[in-house]
């Protein structure tokens, strides 16, 4: 079996537009992997290996590779960078063991990387940063590392300073060799010199060193102890080793720069991976979780001779059937296995086992704890789902995935493409979990949900290109939300007596707001037996499900407790459907009394342009009911921050082109729910109620 301190599991991850994917072909073809270099821009790099990432230049599925650096096994993903597809970052981080984190040179910290960061720390995953473009105008190393401290609130550890920057970049100095890695202007990336510092750069790279020795010493005590007693600089591997602990333990992250591009600098990251980042063994096991998902105390132990445990991270579709990403966490398992899906109770056969080369696939014959490969033959397993020994059976802690805050109608174009399409987004829904399907009640009609309107705009091109179905679009509707605002005490007997026995059942209730998030709340304070204890499950239940559907719009309503008083039942009479009626007459009589309120969805907004178009901006924000949260100014424009409801920025990226001659950016992701003005309010109500009586018509 393979030896696992050899095994590096990482991802690159970053703002869309950093390089993640350029320095992902960097590394590939400086490990050997792929001979000649395919770039972003003609629509060649390896890991964006869909029509639709090749024509647009951007990530829109993260992509596993394995490759090799100085005897050691790199597992890479590149995910993406855009904020429509942060669930694959998101899922790609719950199972990789470290990261490099992109930052563009001009750039800086983007909104995504923000994003991305913060789920990097959620999930406690080890990285270094590669500041990448330094090559660009206006491009500064120290002006990001500084950005990295305050707006990520991390701490990079400087391991080499550039030298020169923008045109003049053309190497950098490595501070613990104290030597400079120069290379020439051919593009290649094995055409470089190793030689003594420049001289004019000296002093600093002796200041730099000094910081970055005394830093890297706080990792270990012993080791700064000993520094401290004998005033000698410790050896390059005690130095290592404390830098080695000081990024497994998110101390510090170790901070390169270059130019993947023009091929300067990678070298030093690959180094710095094998070097710093974690091996399988060395993070904590995964800790295995009981129906509930509570911690049951056990951990999946990275090692080959326990109970086999997997996590399926990422499902694709392709020409050879659906392949199942995985990440082994522990014991071994061979194609022809059985193994057992702990979340579906059914078992799987492991038809065959790959290893993932972009969209080339390298048959194995088994794998091991450590390895992150792909599964052929799983019939029933998705996203977040434990797999397992059959005779050992655990579960994973499972991943949460955020809610699709907007959503289309699909129609197929002619009348024989429905079955077409209903195979199609099958496929679809089971490889992106972000991505909703679901059928209006009222009218037939097939509804697609997901995280923004690029998204949806991705999975409307591969129905049509990939599956070869012909789809009529409606327009983008925006998932409003319904509560209330009023507390109400009521009371809902629901009676009926028509030959043979009748029903009765009688509640009274208090209904109030929920805290903000709550979702609903059901709490029971009846004493002496008024409504029998089994009957409360069915209050509860028939409240909730009657939630589905808001009295002011049919949107579902959130954030409502219920509190069951007192009540009344009937020897005879009384059942559970009885309760179920009274809840359900309870919500209809006493919810339109609550004050209730249309909820829309605020995204957070992070807009780049350029300095000379800044009041057009902010003017047309004002517009859209936009609330500016900040603005900073940086190199080559101006950021702002801005709260703004979804409602109001469909098709802002055409407007924002146009207010700023093509050069404006932006991104956007759900920040939380806010009550409608009454206008917006009256307008969406007025709607639903003439779509309700079209269909009622």
């Amino acid at each position: 079996m393979a030896d696992l301190s050899k095994y590096r599991n990482i991802g690159i991850f970053a703002h869309v537009d950093a390089g993640k994917t350029t320095t992902t072909e960097r590394i590939l073809s400086l490990t050997g992997k792929i001979h000649k270099i395919g770039e972003v821009h003609d629509g060649e790099a390896t890991t964006d290996f869909m029509d639709q990432e090749a024509e647009r230049g951007i990530t829109i599925q993260s992509a596993a590779v394995s490759c090799y650096w100085n005897d050691h096994r790199l597992n890479i993903i590149d995910t993406p960078g855009h904020v429509d597809f942060t669930v694959e970052v998101y899922r790609s981080l719950k199972v990789l063991d470290g990261g490099v984190g992109v930052f563009c040179g001009s750039g800086g910290v983007e909104p995504q990387s923000e994003t991305n960061w913060r789920y990097a720390n959620e999930s406690e995953v080890a990285r270094i940063i590669f500041v990448n473009k330094l090559d660009r105008l206006g491009a500064d190393f120290f002006r990001v590392v500084d950005q990295v401290k305050t707006v990520l609130g991390a701490n990079p550890l400087i391991m080499v300073l550039p030298i020169g920057r923008e045109d003049e970049f053309k190497g950098v100095v490595d501070l613990l060799s104290r030597k400079a890695w120069i290379w020439d202007s051919s593009g290649d990336p094995m055409n470089y010199v190793i030689e003594d510092v420049p001289a004019d750069m000296v002093d600093d790279v002796e200041m730099y060193r000094e910081q970055l020795i005394e830093t890297a010493l706080e990792a270990d005590d012993d080791a700064m102890e000993a520094y401290l007693d004998s005033g000698e600089e410790p050896t390059l591997e005690v130095i290592k080793a404390c830098i080695r602990k000081g990024t497994r333990d998110l101390l510090f992250f170790p901070t390169y720069t270059g130019s993947a591009f023009k091929n300067k600098g990678v070298q030093l990251v690959l180094d710095a991976v094998v070097d710093y980042l974690p091996n399988p063994t060395e993070v904590d096991p995964q800790p295995e979780v009981d129906e509930e998902g509570n911690e049951t105390g056990k951990f999946a132990l990275v090692k080959n001779d326990y109970p086999f445990r997997a996590l399926a991270f990422k499902i694709m579709d392709d020409r050879y059937g659906a392949l199942t990403f995985t990440r082994v966490y522990s014991g071994k398992v061979s194609k022809g296995d059985t193994v057992l899906n702990s979340f579906t109770g059914k078992t799987e056969r492991i038809g065959r086992i790959v290893e993932m080369s972009a969209d080339e696939r390298l048959e194995l014959d088994s794998a091991q704890a450590g390895d992150i490969v792909a599964f052929l033959g799983m019939k029933n397993t998705q996203t977040g789902h434990t797999l397992c020994d059959p005779k050992d059976v655990a579960t994973l802690e499972p991943m949460v995935f955020p809610e699709p805050v907007i959503s289309i109608a699909v129609a197929p174009k002619d009348k024989g493409g429905a079955e077409k399409m209903g195979v199609a987004i099958g496929k679809m829904v089971s490889e992106d979990p972000t991505f909703v399907v679901e059928t209006d009640p009222d009218s037939g009609e097939t509804i697609l949900k997901g995280m923004g309107e690029l998204h949806l705009d991705i999975k409307i091109d591969i129905l049509k290109r990939t599956h070869g179905v012909d789809v009529v679009v409606g327009k983008p509707q925006v998932a409003y939300r319904e509560t209330i605002t009023q507390q109400i005490e009521d009371s809902y007997t629901h009676k009926k007596q028509s030959g043979g026995s009748g029903q009765f059942g009688k509640v009274d209730y208090i209904i109030e707001p929920g805290e903000v998030g709550s979702g609903y709340t059901f709490e029971s304070k009846v004493t002496g037996g008024n409504v029998p204890r089994e009957y409360w499950p069915a209050v509860e239940k028939a409240f909730e499900n009657m939630m589905s559907e808001g009295v002011l719009a049919g949107y579902p309503c959130v954030d409502v407790s219920f509190t069951l008083v007192d009540g009344g039942f009937h020897a005879v009479d009384s059942s559970t459907m009885a309760f179920e009626a009274a809840s359900k007459g309870a919500y209809r009589q006493s919810m339109p009394k609550a004050g209730p309120q249309l909820m829309e969805p605020i995204m957070n907004v992070d807009i780049f342009t350029p300095d000379d178009h800044v009041g057009d901006v902010i003017g047309d924000m004002n517009r859209r009911r936009g609330m500016i949260k900040s603005q900073e100014s940086g190199a080559t424009g101006v950021r702002v921050k801005v709260e703004a409801p979804l409602a109001e920025m469909f098709g802002y990226i055409g407007d924002l082109r146009t207010m700023t001659s093509g050069r404006g950016q932006f991104s956007m992701e759900f920040s939380h729910y806010m009550p409608c003005p009454k206008n917006v309010a009256d307008e969406v109500i007025k709607e639903a109620q003439e779509r309700k009586a079209a269909k009622n018509s």
